[in-house]
């Protein structure tokens, strides 16, 4: 899925092996995943996708604040998730680390890359694009 603060931006769903990278969107409040090479185009991924990023993750502390260094998260491997569901106006994306940590897709920091390693056997296959103008409509499922 993609976050509901990506609905202005370019959408299309993840394949196995998508080279990604963090990304703050320009039509956005949130950040997200973009293949690398495609800037400007939000990757979505359904819940239960595994990742793998080339190095530790690294994120924005939780309040924000410039002068608070970055949190390591002291993983590589995740698992894509939805949270808070029951909130429709908060973030939803977020990955969980095999250590139980959750951290929000909107947290990360930008420029951190990652490769698809599997999606969920649950889900649509990945086969059309979608645009600002048709966003992304796969149904919301939860981690088992």
């Amino acid at each position: 899925m993609c976050d509901y603060s990506l609905h202005h931006v370019a959408t299309r769903p993840a394949k196995i092996d998508d080279r990604l990278v963090a990304t703050k969107f320009s039509n956005s409040i949130t950040r997200g995943f973009a293949a690398v090479g495609q800037p400007n185009v939000a990757v979505c991924l359904l819940p239960g996708t595994e990742i793998a990023f080339d190095e530790n993750v690294q994120c924005e502390p939780s309040f924000g604040i410039g002068i608070l260094p970055n949190k390591k998260i002291g993983q590589r491997l995740a698992r894509f998730r939805q949270i808070n569901m029951e909130n429709a106006v908060t973030h939803h994306d977020a990955l969980e680390f095999p250590d139980g940590q959750v951290v929000l897709l909107t947290r990360l920091c930008d420029g951190q890359r990652a490769t698809v390693l599997q999606l969920p056997a649950n889900g649509r296959p990945a086969a059309t694009e979608h645009t600002a103008d048709a966003p992304d409509q796969l149904p919301a499922s939860s981690l088992s």
